[in-house]
């Protein structure tokens, strides 16, 4: 069962989950002990990399000819993990001589297709760490030997999974990737979406693209890759975390980034916010007022929107009054958050903001 962790916004107490590589990791030991000795522990326990020894119930358990498979059924805690209840099985039989743990994807683990991930083209969708964790779960099963199994990661249903994450614009085909570098899911951290931001970065880059577009949503994300004729590699569906992109951009960069999003979000970026979620950044509305006034706004629309939350209840102000008033506060914003990702990144990287509004159309463009 997961752990209690942090607390929320209405004070109940959020509980911690395991990752997908944790739930096969422990899969993987009670096949492999069952696949020696015939006899399944139930519940199966696992050390992870941070010395944490949780126990996990079998909901899967038989002998298959000459090897074993075990199911867990994945427990994400409070966190709105898209593998929350899943079925996670891993099946050891016999590898060849001096082959040490080789692992192969079953139904529903994708299989990586482009470069550019911590994998090979070819390889598996397992990821470097959950290999480690498996490897080490059987090493302290067996003694502390490395013994010559090929172990099999499976999540039955993984394709459809799949569809609802970004493993196709990695070129993760055929299923889920097997994450986790804890082995711990914290409530609403998002890590895995954050993961699959860098890891795009890191495909952008093996393919030689230049220019990379990140979006804050859907309708940005396709307004912009239309209008500046880029391909799906190219796009990086940043959310709320524009931070966490930045920063792992200012560390591998690309010739050119074009941030594109709602005029309501990339108010946030100007007034210096790296994490654009509603629960965890506001814009004061005295930013806004005081950009309205070096816009040239009116002095009565000016004091109402020092008075008025919520950027796209102020633009809707402004744009009743004056909307060449409005375009210009629009593209001040535009301006201000250009400044915001340009210090964050440090250099390096030619920057442009583009700001769409509800139906897709440019209303602003800040940069070269």
């Amino acid at each position: 069962m997961a752990e209690p962790a942090q607390t929320s916004e209405t004070g109940r107490t959020l509980r911690r989950g395991w990752t997908t590589g944790a739930c096969a990791a422990a899969a993987a030991r009670a096949a492999f002990e069952a696949w020696r000795d015939g006899v399944f522990p139930d519940p199966v326990t696992i050390t992870l990399p941070g010395g944490d020894r949780p126990s996990f119930a079998l909901f899967l358990a038989d002998r298959d000819g000459d090897g074993a498979r075990a199911g867990i059924v994945k427990d994400a805690g409070d966190d709105p993990d898209v593998t929350h209840g899943a079925l996670v099985i891993a099946a050891v039989r016999p590898g060849a001589p001096n082959s040490g743990i080789t692992f192969r994807a079953g139904e529903g683990v994708g299989t990586v297709t482009r470069a550019g991930l911590a994998l090979a083209v070819g390889e598996p969708a397992i990821n470097p760490a959950p290999r480690k964790l498996i490897a080490a779960t059987i090493a302290e099963a067996s003694g502390g030997g490395v013994p010559d199994v090929e172990v099999t990661i499976a999540i039955p249903g993984g394709e459809a999974l799949a569809a609802r994450t970004m493993n196709g614009r990695l070129g993760i085909v055929g299923g889920l990737s097997v994450l986790g570098t804890t082995g711990i899911v914290i409530p609403y951290s998002c890590s895995s979406w954050i993961h699959a931001i860098q890891r795009g970065i890191d495909v952008a880059r093996a393919a030689g693209i230049a220019h990379v577009a990140a979006a804050t949503g859907r309708t940005s994300e396709a307004a912009v890759a239309t209008l500046l004729g880029l391909p799906e590699v190219a796009l990086i569906d940043m959310g709320d975390f524009v931070g966490g992109m930045l920063k792992y951009l200012r560390r591998h960069p690309v010739p050119r980034l074009t941030i594109a999003g709602g005029f309501a979000k990339l108010t946030k970026l100007a007034a210096g916010h790296l994490d654009l979620h509603s629960s965890r950044s506001r814009v004061e509305p005295g930013f806004l007022a005081a950009r309205l006034a070096d816009a040239g706004g009116p002095a009565a629309s000016v004091a109402q929107a020092g008075q008025t939350e919520g950027a796209g209840e102020i633009l809707a102000i402004v744009e009743a009054v004056s909307p060449d008033c409005a375009a210009r506060l629009i593209h001040l914003v535009a301006a201000q958050a250009r400044e915001v990702a340009l210090a964050t990144l440090a250099g390096g990287i030619a920057v442009d903001v583009m700001v769409f509004d509800r139906g897709g159309r440019l209303i602003a463009h800040a940069g070269p």
